[in-house]
């Protein structure tokens, strides 16, 4: 006789509490509903897969780098993954450079003193050898590698560079591969500071999370997004015959450098989209369908019809609560796949409101809207400190930065999130309930600035991270309420996008 296998649905992301509260409430499990689970083809028990999510175009290629790639993108690349975090990301590029240099000397005392000890005792193992001490140095399998090859390192100064660290925060990063256990292909996305990119980070496969999208400009971290695989705009190859094509690369710096530009949209797709839609090269506001002027959708003047469009498409196209929805279960086990809309209108709304999200969400320190950064009916009550009590403690200059630091922002009750407690002199009121709609990372963008931007101290390194240091570096003592006004900005907007995408109906 087979055993039959019964199951009780109580939600999603669940806390432990809030489970067993369930459990409590019902008695006995005489009293729950419960359904027979029969697996499906792929093996799912739960969260079982669409059928008809499989009929849509892949993300990712089959094999990275293919110019015959059959899917949206002809690369992608998983996220950078330090297992370091305290010590290469820091808000203050002075910290980074310090903890480094510190981490490196160190480093090199033990490769050098293993490299004399290994000559007389040839069975002595690099374990038995090292120092761990946490304060000093953070080991990965790498690193230990480099021991006994007996590699030194050094710190060079070119290597720091701005990371995405979480959603909407910005930190110092130390990008040198011998302290990045994964750095992936990265380096193929942004070579160094001075090539642009573009970045579409996603949930990757088995993550805890629901599924999320966030667009980028720098090189993110394997937790800014769960998991996060990376799909890019454009990947750079270095040019080694540094012979000149026309078809290859951009003009100025970047070929200069020795890097030839390469698109990451395939070839593939833009020729579906094009014979798909019957378009070939036109552009906005130019449909062959269209019959009357007023059905044509305000969009901007006519253009060919690009790559850069498709990768648009695709950004907005990801932030369908439809798509989402239907295929919640596929996009725990699988990386995104996407249909092409049927009707040409539709690709352009989900090409232009990506276009708008991204606008957004690569320029989240800077969208303002009224005074101090906020509309919507927010308030900042703002309450200085006086000069003449603060003149003993600290200079004119300090007294500013001390009006805007920050320790931890806090809301004044848990469910109380209309009001954000910055520190104390300045609180802000009548935030707006959709603020706190745009979620990404299974967190709103306004809590993931609120508990980002604290000061925190590294257990086991004791490396501090203070935010502060980044306002004070870069001159801006208002840097920090500035972005957490933008980012309530940001998140309404973004909501207000999300509403008015295209619905697409699934079978």
């Amino acid at each position: 006789m087979k055993a039959k296998i019964y199951y009780h649905d109580i939600g999603d992301y669940l806390s432990r509490d809030e489970k067993l509260a369930i459990v409590k409430k019902n008695r006995s499990i005489a009293n729950m509903q419960w359904q027979v689970l029969t697996p499906n083809e792929h093996g799912d028990w739960l969260n079982q897969r669409n059928d008809a999510f499989s009929s849509f175009i892949p993300l990712e290629p089959e094999k990275k780098f293919d110019a015959k790639a059959k899917s949206f993108f002809n690369t992608n690349v998983i996220a950078v993954s330090s297992n370091r975090d305290a010590w290469v990301y820091n808000f203050s590029k002075g910290k980074v450079a310090e903890n480094m240099q510190r981490m490196i000397d160190f480093y090199n005392e033990q490769s050098t003193a293993f490299s004399e000890a290994i000559k007389e005792n040839s069975k002595l193992e690099i374990e038995d050898f090292i120092d761990t001490n946490p304060a000093k140095i953070s080991w990965t399998v790498n690193l230990k590698k480099d021991v006994e090859r007996g590699s030194l390192h050094k710190y060079f100064e070119s290597e720091q560079r701005m990371g995405m660290y979480r959603p909407f925060t910005k930190q110092r990063l130390y990008f040198d591969k011998p302290f990045i256990e994964r750095p992936g292909l990265n380096s193929m996305l942004f070579p160094n500071e001075k090539f642009k990119n573009i970045v579409i980070n996603i949930t990757g496969i088995g993550a805890s999370k629901p599924f999320s999208v966030l667009i980028s400009d720098k090189i993110s971290s394997i937790d800014c997004i769960e998991k996060n695989q990376c799909f890019p705009l454009y990947y750079y190859e270095e040019n080694k015959t540094q012979q000149r094509n026309i078809f290859d690369g951009i003009a100025g710096q970047a070929r200069n450098d020795g890097f030839v530009r390469r698109d990451a949209i395939s070839d593939f797709i833009l020729e579906r989209v094009l014979k798909g839609y019957g378009v070939h090269g036109i552009g906005y506001g130019e449909y062959k369908n269209d019959v009357e002027e007023k059905n044509k959708p305000p969009y901007p003047k006519p253009h060919t019809l690009s790559k850069e469009d498709i990768f648009y498409y695709v950004y907005g196209f990801l932030h369908s609560p439809q798509y989402r929805e239907t295929f919640a279960s596929d996009l725990k086990k699988m990386l995104p796949r996407l249909p092409l809309v049927e009707d040409v209108r539709d690709f352009w709304a989900f090409s232009k409101a990506g276009r708008a999200l991204a606008e957004l969400h690569l320029n989240y320190e800077n969208i303002w809207n009224g005074v101090w950064g906020m509309g919507y009916g927010a308030v900042v009550l703002y309450n200085p400190l006086n000069i003449a009590d603060t003149l003993k403690q600290a200079n004119v200059e300090e007294i500013e930065y001390l009006n805007y630091r920050v320790e931890k922002m806090r809301f004044p009750k848990k469910d109380q999130k209309d009001t954000i407690i910055y520190n104390s002199q300045i609180t802000i009121e009548n935030i707006p309930a959709e603020a706190y709609e745009y979620i990404v990372n299974g967190k709103s963008a306004v809590e993931w600035v609120m508990e980002r931007y604290q000061i925190t101290t590294h257990k086991e390194s004791g490396i501090k991270n203070d935010p502060n240091d980044w306002a004070k570096e870069n001159g801006k003592p208002r840097y920090i309420l500035d972005l957490l006004l933008s980012v309530i900005n940001v998140s309404v907007k973004t909501v207000e996008i999300v509403k008015n995408l295209p619905e697409v109906k699934f079978e």
